[in-house]
């Protein structure tokens, strides 16, 4: 990582939102590490589109409402949230601040939000739920061997997680072709802190034109896990299961008629199959599936709080951000990652006042127009912090 720069566009009071710390993160960091995070597979379409589709719907306010509190507590999974935002789960926080996930964890309590930590957290799942204050679930990959997966699921419930994430988008890693030219491999001093040492030595060992991270997914992650293997992670805890990744009704009906508890609408960030469709456009249809027997989260391309609203609108309970809080962690380490969240929250709460929409259950459908233009034209370097 490079030293910081002393630039007025990274004076702390001037970075106001997500966009201004994206580009003072983009100067602080080195480029391999820049594009592991901005980064998405393929020619990058699903990248662009999971935030150009929040630019499609435009909001209907209305007027004269009593909106002098705006009330932004919800619960997910039954249990109660500061505000319908968490934090998706990344892999590696290290990699932009040396205190890592903890500091993430610590920003999420300080504003009440929910954090998914990764199975490739950069700091152990113990040690996270030490610095914890807020709801905390855990990410599950499952991994060919089965008593891996088993390990920490078991330690997860020992330390307090209150779900399991499983992600089922993954069952092998797409071309991400950044990582591929950059030849992108772990430095030394990072590893997979919830997998023993020397789980795989070849994380560090990279050369141009491959990916570390994806030679190490095709080794250790699982794809033949599928619908029936659920049961099995059942048998292993009480822990409510999340399923992250589903992008249509036929995979919310089954995952809802098997109880699952949750379901996040995701693109894994633009980072698996490109050309998805784009995570906020399959919400409403994984919503109506779902019905009331799972809460639905979405996350990819949130950047202000009109985005959460449109997605509550939507039928989201809740979205998750992920670039955002790494580029905060990168500025300024947990106050930046603070910003980040506080900031969307007090969006999140001047977009409920200015809608007319007091409350969270007042979100609904009717709030939203959906236009067939983007507008304004987006350039590339918004293309590239998108």
């Amino acid at each position: 990582m490079t030293a910081p720069t002393a630039s007025r566009a990274t004076r702390p009071e001037l970075l106001l939102n997500p966009r201004d710390y994206a580009s003072a993160a983009r100067a602080r960091l080195d480029r391999p590490v820049w594009d592991y995070i901005a980064g998405g597979s393929g020619d990058e379409v699903t990248l662009r589109e999971d935030r150009a589709a929040y630019d499609r719907y435009r909001l209907r306010p209305r007027a004269l409402v009593d909106v002098s509190r705006c009330d932004t507590a919800t619960t997910l999974l039954g249990r109660p949230v500061a505000f319908p935002v968490g934090i998706a789960p990344m892999a590696y926080h290290q990699l932009v601040h040396p205190d890592g996930e903890t500091a993430t964890v610590r920003a999420a309590g300080t504003v009440g939000a929910l954090t998914i930590a990764s199975t490739f957290s950069s700091v152990s799942l113990e040690k996270i739920a030490g610095a914890a204050a807020g709801p905390l679930w855990l990410q599950l990959y499952v991994m060919r061997h089965r008593e891996v997966t088993a390990s920490l699921v078991r330690r997860a419930e020992a330390a307090g997680y209150q779900a399991l994430v499983v992600t089922v988008d993954t069952p092998r890693m797409a071309r991400r072709e950044r990582d591929l030219r950059n030849g992108f491999r772990l430095p030394p001093h990072i590893r997979p802190a919830n997998l023993d040492e020397d789980h795989d030595p070849g994380l560090y060992q990279g050369s141009s034109g491959s990916s570390t991270l994806a030679a190490h997914a095709a080794r250790h992650h699982d794809a033949a896990f599928t619908w029936d293997d659920l049961a099995w992670l059942r048998s292993l805890t009480d822990l409510p299961l999340v399923l992250k990744g589903v992008l249509t009704a036929e995979d919310a009906r089954r995952a809802a008629g098997l109880g699952v508890a949750g379901l996040i609408v995701s693109t894994h960030g633009g980072r698996q199959l490109d050309g998805v469709v784009p995570a906020l456009e399959a919400l409403p249809e994984v919503v109506a599936a779902a019905g009331d027997r799972c809460d639905v989260l979405v996350d990819g391309g949130v950047r202000r709080g009109t985005d959460v609203l449109k997605a509550l609108a939507l039928g989201a309970r809740a979205v998750l951000v992920g670039r955002p809080v790494l580029w905060g962690l990168a500025v300024d380490g947990e106050a930046g990652a603070t910003q980040v969240l506080s900031a969307l929250r007090e969006e999140l709460e001047e977009a409920m006042a200015l809608t007319g929409r007091p409350r969270l259950d007042a979100i609904a459908p009717d709030l939203l127009h959906r236009s067939a233009h983007l507008s304004p034209h987006r350039t590339d370097d918004d293309r590239e912090l998108a």
